[in-house]
């Protein structure tokens, strides 16, 4: 495979994935190629990711448990030493030339330790991949509000508006989905903080990396696409509820003050009462 513009070390990591994990890993070639590919299985209850990866000539490791999406991504980063590490999902397809603009973006500024692509939803809308770090207020104001009454003052900041063709923007995080880190950057900040058993490791990493002086860049020159299709959207609970755990968890890492603790009660049981609004919500649409 043709290498990008420095070599890269792609780690794709797998949970039940069906038949994603064969698009993305059919996705690299074009996308720029890759110095190395591994696909990190979750214990999966088939052999359809260790089967897509002898097929695509990748490396497999087998976690034997599901230890969630930080905790596979650094064990699969371990397996190289290029110097940048592309993260993703299984179900995302790399557009044509994505991880070569990628690695572009990056290089061109030593400061910059992280790049995000353009992620596009298969309804052909981008999704915002590309966020301020969550705040006491605008955090707080986005997870109460954002679902009653979309269009807040705090959402449309926390969740800006992307576009095909925009130029490159820094950001305070980058959607994990899809993902380039400098590997300088993700080895001196230790990767994902594996507490994040799904959900809010991207936001951590993006939040260490900051205050470790790197640049989160957001760049329109490489695009990929979000497939979906995993097998939780039959019993959306059990990802909803995690996902609101590892809200809650960053909200009180980030501030763990005693005089912040109202704010951090006041933020877990909205946290809490959005949770059975939305298990509630979604279990309707079943």
């Amino acid at each position: 495979m043709a290498l990008s513009v420095a070599p890269v070390d792609v780690v794709v990591v797998t949970y039940n994935p069906g038949e994603t994990i064969t698009g993305f890993l059919a996705s690299i070639p074009g996308a720029g190629g890759a110095a190395s590919v591994t696909v990190v299985d979750n214990a999966s209850r088939d052999d359809a990711p260790e089967r897509a990866a002898r097929a695509a000539k990748a490396d497999f490791v087998q976690t034997g448990r599901n230890a969630g999406y930080g905790a596979a991504a650094n064990a699969g980063a371990t397996k190289g030493s290029a110097p940048w590490i592309l993260v993703s999902n299984a179900d995302i397809v790399l557009g044509e030339g994505a991880i070569t603009g990628l690695v572009a973006t990056g290089e061109a500024d030593a400061r910059i330790g992280a790049v995000g692509p353009l992620v596009r939803e298969l309804d052909g809308s981008v999704y915002p991949s590309a966020r301020p770090l969550p705040g006491l207020v605008l955090g707080a104001g986005h997870a109460l509000l954002g679902r009653v009454w979309p269009g807040n003052p705090w959402t449309r900041r926390y969740r800006p508006r992307l576009e095909e063709g925009a130029p490159d923007r820094d950001a305070g995080w980058l959607s994990g989905a899809c993902l380039l880190v400098r590997r300088e950057a993700w080895e001196q900040v230790g990767g994902f903080d594996e507490v994040y058993f799904m959900f809010f490791e991207d936001v951590d990493l993006g939040r260490r990396l900051g205050r470790a002086g790197w640049r989160s860049v957001w760049t329109s020159r490489a695009e990929v696409t979000h497939v979906g299709g995993h097998s939780w959207r039959s019993d959306p609970a059990p990802m909803l509820t995690a996902h609101h755990a590892s809200a809650e968890r960053y909200v009180r890492t980030t501030w763990p003050h005693w005089w912040q603790a109202p704010v951090r009660a006041a933020i877990a049981r909205g946290l809490e009462a959005r949770l059975k609004r939305e298990i509630a919500a979604a279990r309707a649409t079943l």
